[in-house]
């Protein structure tokens, strides 16, 4: 999760059982021999979590190397720095954690979200969920909280948001098992409210909000519509979302939250 000064733990999330993809869907044609190869293969899941592995062991290293966490001190949501022109923090806190426990909660709930979400979404579009819950959550962090923070559950929200206006969205595809996915969701959020708001936590709920919201209206605008088609070899699930459609709720939602960060340029 985003994290304010001693971060604590990510989003907490349980195993849901994964919307049932109509057979042939997203696959087209024969399945590749190679798994990474096969459109549904979520890669860019599996990317990111090695990424944010491997970003972690660096800044571990770093630290018992000079006493200090550079990564944070390079890259982390500091208000003063971003002010100072040093934008970059807005998007690369989603990068670093606090210690272990805090990586290991935001990569499990990545590892189940991710693998849900991104065979729907395909890999370019996934990535983009991903950065703008990331931006979304760093910049309302960064507006109405003055705690340094870190943690990738500002993109883990977006995802969050994401799967639960997919599901809705799409819920005549899913039928019956739209209900209890929805239901877990929400459980989900709630749980990570009290989380939020228990005494001594220094949990970023402004991060997580903007997480949440960036995600909610990158997925409502831009996600996944499913229709079935009619083809000579039967029927098949298809995305009715246009690229026009998937790129401008990009610019739209990335716009708003830019104005949203020149506030406090503007204000100070």
């Amino acid at each position: 999760m985003s994290e304010q000064n001693q971060p604590d733990a990510g989003p907490q999330t349980q195993p849901q059982s994964e919307p049932t993809r109509p057979e042939g869907f997203p696959f087209r044609g024969n399945q590749p021999k190679k798994p990474w190869q096969n459109p549904g293969f979520p890669i860019v899941t599996y990317s990111l979590l090695a990424l944010t592995v491997l970003v972690y062991i660096v800044q571990i290293a770093l630290k018992q190397v000079y006493g200090v966490d550079l990564l944070f001190v390079l890259f982390g949501k500091i208000n003063g720095l971003i002010l100072n022109g040093e934008l970059w923090r807005l998007f690369t806190p989603a990068l670093l954690h606090s210690n272990l426990m805090h990586l290991l909660f935001n990569v499990y709930a990545l590892s189940i979200l991710g693998r849900q979400i991104e065979p729907f979404y395909g890999r370019w579009r996934f990535l983009l969920l991903y950065v703008i819950g990331a931006f979304g959550g760093n910049v309302l962090s960064f507006v109405l909280s003055s705690y340094n923070s870190l943690g990738a559950s500002t993109a883990i929200f977006g995802l969050l948001a994401a799967e639960g206006v997919f599901i809705w969205q799409n819920r005549k595809v899913f039928g019956k098992q739209s209900q209890g996915i929805l239901m877990n969701l929400g459980f989900v959020l709630v749980l990570n409210l009290f989380i939020g708001i228990a005494p001594g936590s220094n949990t970023d709920n402004w991060g997580h909000l903007g997480g949440l919201l960036a995600g909610f209206f990158f997925a409502f605008m831009g996600g996944p519509l499913l229709e079935f088609q009619r083809q000579d070899a039967g029927v098949r699930l298809t995305d009715s979302r246009t690229k026009q459609q998937v790129t401008l709720a990009a610019v739209m939602v990335l716009a708003a939250f830019v104005v949203i960060a020149a506030i406090p340029f503007l204000t100070r």
